[in-house]
């Protein structure tokens, strides 16, 4: 399996001293992460390097012979002004650096300062680039509102514009290494929208998903990050993490709303320093998995109330995007509808039915609580127990009426006769006339349902309907 260059762009290190060439494109290597590293002992060949346009970065003693490092550092501000450029020098003096840093230097460290905070500096320089990239991917993107490759969302069936928008914008930042927050309630289909970022990402590994909702601490870490032997009782044998096993690829963690605070402050510490410890391990590895999350809570609310920490939701919301409920695109009800019948006709061996002109009209009629889920199952209940040519509409009206229950306080209470200190009582005719038209609007003008909640047939409705307009 080739392995992901990471990041997108190459960085390049130039110093005339082969030791701290080595030394320091294997600590970017081995303590950040990057495997895209490049490096030039000969500052006269910089400038060709970059010509070929693949190197964002570059990393550049001050010192050398032929070329010194401020002489580079100007042309490359010159002629590839979208280069970043990095300035770690032997030289500790505040007027170079003063200097070097008016010349369009991103950061200016001395050889001798820690490890650390060197790797820290690279890092930032890398997502700010990453970062550039993407507005400029998603403005691109937006502007001309077309899909490069719409066969990703293939598995998602829609025709809303709101909808197709989404699509849009995941692909303009599904290459991006950034996270990746995905909100919107239950059943909208938010797995699938991981799932096309993940297709379009370009990358090599694979697509692991873990359902965070009820993880304990010590549960999650072990999931998350996995253990060494003997770390705790029972640990007779090293265990790899999900972050391992979605190494090259993608890590989805569905349900971050419901992650306890003790999980949360680990999770943002993976996604800050970009590494982690297994269980019972003081040796840290590296995180190689571009991290998706989603959620059905209100991050915004639970963050205000203390239940989710304000770091981790700036950190996960890079990049956002919200997928509509089904009562928000009604348009798509049709599309669905014929999709899972003959989804469900296929699963269950039966012939695709053919379903009434007016179920699709009824269907757009009710919000859907669990949206594209809550119909998928409607649909497979009625075909299930569909034995003619025509689809009959029964389940799908007892479905409606289940999820529709009376008010608790309402259904405890007696009925009340509804003409009880009338003075003037109504005729039976006003009387017929007055619950036929509230069935009717109930209904929404459907005659197929308003017969229903009378308890009369569909011929029986249409004469009383005649009688009203006559």
């Amino acid at each position: 399996m080739t392995q992901q260059n990471y990041p997108a762009f190459g960085v390049l290190l130039v110093d005339d001293e082969p030791a701290w060439l080595k030394s320091l494109s294997l600590v970017l290597r081995s303590c950040a992460g990057l495997n895209n590293v490049r490096t030039c002992q000969d500052s006269r060949e910089v400038l060709g390097l970059l010509a070929r346009g693949d190197i964002g970065l570059v990393i550049l003693d001050l010192t050398m012979p032929h070329l010194s490092g401020q002489e580079l550092l100007e042309q490359i501000s010159e002629r590839h002004p979208e280069v970043t450029t990095i300035v770690v020098s032997g030289l500790n003096q505040l007027e170079t650096a003063v200097r070097c840093m008016k010349l369009g230097a991103f950061e200016y460290f001395i050889k001798t300062d820690e490890e650390d905070r060197i790797v820290g500096g690279v890092l930032r320089a890398v997502r700010m680039k990453e970062m550039q990239r993407d507005y400029l991917e998603v403005s691109t993107r937006l502007v001309s509102g077309e899909l490069c490759h719409p066969e990703a969302f293939a598995s998602i069936g829609t025709r809303n514009r709101a909808m197709l928008n989404v699509f849009t914008y995941v692909e303009a930042v599904a290459k991006s290494p950034q996270p990746l927050l995905i909100t919107g309630e239950s059943g909208v289909g938010k797995e699938l929208i991981a799932q096309a970022a993940h297709r379009l990402s370009g990358c090599c590994g694979k697509l692991v998903t873990v359902n965070v909702a009820g993880l304990d601490d010590a549960v999650f870490a072990d999931t998350l990050f996995g253990h060494v032997r003997g770390a705790f009782t029972g640990a007779d044998q090293l265990r790899r993490g999900m972050v391992e096993e979605a190494a090259d690829g993608t890590l989805f963690l569905d349900e971050i709303g419901d992650l306890r605070i003790a999980s949360q402050i680990k999770l943002l510490r993976l996604l800050q320093e970009g590494e982690f410890f297994p269980l019972g391990s003081d040796q840290p590895k590296c995180l190689k998995a571009r991290i998706i999350v989603a959620t059905h809570q209100n991050l915004v609310e639970k963050e205000a109330a203390g239940t989710f920490r304000r770091d981790l939701f700036y950190r996960l919301r890079t990049h956002k995007v919200y997928v509509p409920s089904l009562r928000e695109r009604p348009d798509d009800i049709p599309l669905l509808l014929d999709h899972f019948l003959g989804e469900a006709a296929q699963v269950l061996g039966k012939k695709k039915p053919t379903p009434p002109r007016e179920l699709a009209q009824f269907l757009t009629t009710y919000n859907f609580p669990g949206n594209v889920r809550e119909l998928k199952a409607m649909v497979y209940d009625a075909v299930s127990l569909h034995r003619g040519h025509m689809l009959s509409m029964d389940s799908f009206i007892n479905a409606v009426g289940q999820s529709q229950p009376a008010n608790e306080e309402t259904a405890s209470r007696p009925k009340q006769n509804p003409f009880a200190g009338f003075v003037d009582l109504p005729t039976f005719s006003d009387a017929a006339g007055f619950l036929v038209a509230e069935a009717m609007h109930r209904a929404n003008g459907n005659q197929t349902m308003a017969a229903r909640l009378l308890g009369i047939s569909q011929p029986a409705l249409n004469r009383r309907l005649k009688m009203l307009r006559d």
